[in-house]
């Protein structure tokens, strides 16, 4: 998705004095971000329903990060076993993201082919706006005037964007709706990888989330009946970037920025990934850009700049 590969690691992060860091983060950073937002492209140009789409680009990722995942393992885990030592509870945890992941593909792909690939791109987002909230409900945490500012004005946009499209065209509409709703799953997978994170690694996390993402989606394609094969060379192409172009190229470099950059310049960074989804979907997808859509963007990216402030000044304002 969007930003879907992408945890809200941020704060747990340690920056090294500044003398340590050259400009390798910061390229590893533009580079996450010009393959999350080429997400979007190849859902489109794969032609693929929304959970078979989803179901190569994390079973491909997988895959390919198998042997790494369980070679960081090993190394980690010494003389012992690889087993001893990890939280059943927090294995369940990651398992219970790769469920919510699943949902936020599944559904964030199909928007992708109903509207347009900016539209779809950030309202998918919007997901920092329901990790605040869930934090609100389920932790108690206190959220302060900038936050319910920054929300006011995300969906404020959203609602210009969802209201010019559904006059102009239902399915766009639709389409956008459906982003908004892949939003929540991804929140939802956010909160529980965060969780996750309290007692594994980051790398064994995201591969266990992603084993259970590709059952499952594997299991809803069946169900409802969609093809698993005889798409084009293209469509696999396309399938195959998006694994590892975004699922994996884009976890691995925007990780990488986070253990040298401060989150002050991550998160910001990262609503650079909608931008610059619209303004390649011009010329590689043929799309416009209206002033509709250009003032609802700018209100949702405010709205998610304010959510995405560091949580201390949050909380006190």
């Amino acid at each position: 998705m969007q930003t879907d590969t992408v945890v809200n690691e941020q704060a747990l992060s340690i920056t090294p004095p500044a003398a340590r860091v050259g400009y390798l983060p910061y390229l590893g950073l533009a580079g996450g971000i010009v393959g999350l937002a080429l997400s979007a492209m190849f859902v489109r140009w794969a032609g693929a329903p929304g959970p078979v789409s989803g179901f190569y680009r994390v079973s491909i990722a997988a895959l390919v990060m198998a042997l790494p995942v369980w070679l960081s393992a090993r190394r980690q885990a010494g003389d012992t076993s690889l087993l001893k030592g990890l939280s059943r509870r927090h294995l369940l945890l990651a398992a219970l993201a790769g469920l919510f992941f699943s949902g936020d593909l599944a559904i964030w792909n199909t928007s992708a082919l109903m509207t347009s690939a900016a539209n779809a791109t950030l309202l998918g987002n919007t997901a920092p706006i329901w990790v605040c909230l869930a934090a609100l409900v389920l932790f108690k945490e206190k959220l302060g005037r900038v936050f319910w500012a920054g929300l006011a004005l995300a969906m404020l946009g959203a609602v210009v964007i969802l209201g010019g499209d559904f006059v102009a065209h239902p399915a766009l509409g639709l389409g956008d709706l459906l982003a908004m709703i892949a939003s929540v799953f991804y929140g939802s997978f956010m909160l529980a990888t965060q969780r996750a994170r309290e007692r594994l690694s980051s790398m064994l996390t995201w591969w266990v989330a992603a084993c259970v993402s590709s059952v499952t989606l594997l299991a809803v394609s069946l169900a409802l009946r969609e093809p698993i094969t005889g798409y084009s060379t293209a469509s696999y192409l396309n399938l195959i970037a998006a694994a590892l172009i975004t699922q994996v190229g884009g976890y691995l470099s925007i990780n990488y920025a986070l253990g040298y950059l401060p989150a002050s310049i991550v998160s910001p960074s990262l609503l650079g990934q909608p931008v610059l989804t619209a303004i390649l979907a011009v010329p590689l997808l043929g799309e416009s850009i209206g002033w509709t859509q250009v003032a609802g963007g700018l209100l949702v990216l405010g709205g998610i700049w304010f959510v995405n402030r560091p949580r201390e000044s949050r909380g006190g304002e």
